[in-house]
């Protein structure tokens, strides 16, 4: 018999206690029944996604929950980002990940212009075929703010330095060549020029107007990093023999799983935000089982609401997937795996390098009538993200012994 795994990624998932929750974290703090009755049938403990102390990004962590060793196999956000938008990239190119941001008297106010999507895919349109010398800028929306830049042309090279400061109140920064090469040289010039040519189209776009009539921020500023040239590497089927599915909403997840090969669904309402479809992409993992050992479903939401410092929004989230997917993959698959790819606490409102909370239920698994939290007292797994997919191998019996 051949038997079905489901790797239930809650993204940014980890958090630290609050007062205001009682001094437990959203997760603790969250009515999960569904989550609760697996941990005391299933295994429970702890992921480092990277290694003990590592603050992982979400494009090195999932490289490393699938079996990579990111210190090998990560090339830069924009890589993982371009693919998973669907761009079919060529040798020379040289791939970022992009938001839309707000800027006032040239500092940034909004990182994210108020994270509202509205008109979102028109600004990107807008920005779509710029020619800067003998290089031509593609850019694509994803999802909310996000989206994907890509420079095609001669002479390029993703050795310079990100214009996104990461902070608000401060201006963009001047992209700079990272090694000394013409190539460098040009692509950072190119990189300066994209960024005043974008300011001056979004200024003026009728696009933004609407967004200011709509009472919302002006995506009148573009901020891209995480350049990244064109890579391949061994499929996760060849490494591992088992056939992956991927059902995911954001274009870096479904861009890290089509990197290492896994089948990627499509799935309307997928969105990559707190308004995702979770029913479509609970039928969508469900339908993919069929032809996958693995189906790796990320839902993308608990992590925004850390961005934002949001901790109510994010223990009710939590909630919301034990009653809508959890129940779903307990009738439909024979192992579930929850946990996340990294913490985001909402104190924080940024990623840290604390451990996940980790759950094994279904078959061939123990009992070790522990929790599902950062705090549980009774855990039997202590792993890092790497050691993930074998433990998932094993307990559906695809594994093969090491040794005699």
């Amino acid at each position: 018999m051949t038997y079905k795994a489901v790797l239930l990624i809650l993204d940014g998932l980890g958090d630290f206690q609050y007062k205001k929750l009682g001094g437990k974290t959203p997760l603790e703090a969250a009515k999960t029944k569904n989550l609760d009755l697996m941990s005391k049938s299933g295994e429970t403990g702890f992921m480092f996604p990277i290694a003990p102390g590592i603050i992982p990004g979400s494009d090195t962590a999932h490289l490393s929950i699938f079996g990579y060793d990111p210190h090998k196999y990560y090339f830069g956000r924009g890589l993982y980002e371009a693919l998973g938008a669907g761009l079919e990239l060529q040798e020379q190119d040289v791939a970022f990940r992009a938001n839309l941001a707000t800027i006032e008297n040239n500092l940034i106010v909004d990182r994210r212009a108020g994270r509202k999507s509205d008109f979102m895919p028109s600004l990107f349109e807008e920005l779509n075929g710029i020619t800067i010398e003998d290089v031509t800028v593609i850019a694509k929306h994803t999802s909310e703010h996000r989206g994907v830049v890509v420079l095609r042309g001669p002479g390029l090279s993703d050795k310079i330095s990100d214009v996104d400061p990461h902070k608000t109140g401060v201006p963009i920064n001047y992209c700079q060549p990272l090694e000394d090469s013409e190539e460098a040289r040009k692509t950072a010039r190119i990189v300066n020029q994209l960024m005043h040519t974008a300011n001056e189209i979004l200024e003026r776009s009728k696009n933004n107007a609407l967004r200011k009539s709509h009472g919302l921020l002006p995506a009148n500023a573009l901020l891209i990093r995480g350049a990244a040239r064109y890579h391949t590497c061994e499929s996760i089927f060849d490494k591992t023999s088992a056939r992956f599915s991927c059902v995911a909403g954001g274009a870096l997840y479904k861009g890290v799983a089509k990197f290492v090969g896994m089948n990627v669904l499509e799935v309307p309402g997928a969105t990559g935000d707190k308004f995702t479809n979770l029913k479509a992409k609970l039928e969508a993992a469900i339908k993919a089982k069929e032809n996958s050992d693995v189906v790796f479903l990320h839902i993308k939401a608990t992590d925004s609401f850390g961005h934002d410092g949001d901790f109510l929004g994010k223990k009710r989230f939590i909630e919301k997937v034990d009653r809508e997917v959890i129940p779903g993959l307990m009738r439909n698959f024979d192992v579930v795996v929850v946990t996340g790819d990294h913490s985001t606490p909402c104190v924080r409102k940024e990623h840290s390098g604390d451990q996940v909370p980790l759950l094994v239920w279904g078959k061939n698994c123990r009992a070790d009538k522990g929790v599902f939290s950062e705090t549980n007292p009774n855990a039997t797994l202590f792993i890092r993200g790497q050691d993930l997919i074998n433990i998932i191998l094993n307990k559906i019996e695809i594994l093969k012994k090491y040794g005699e």
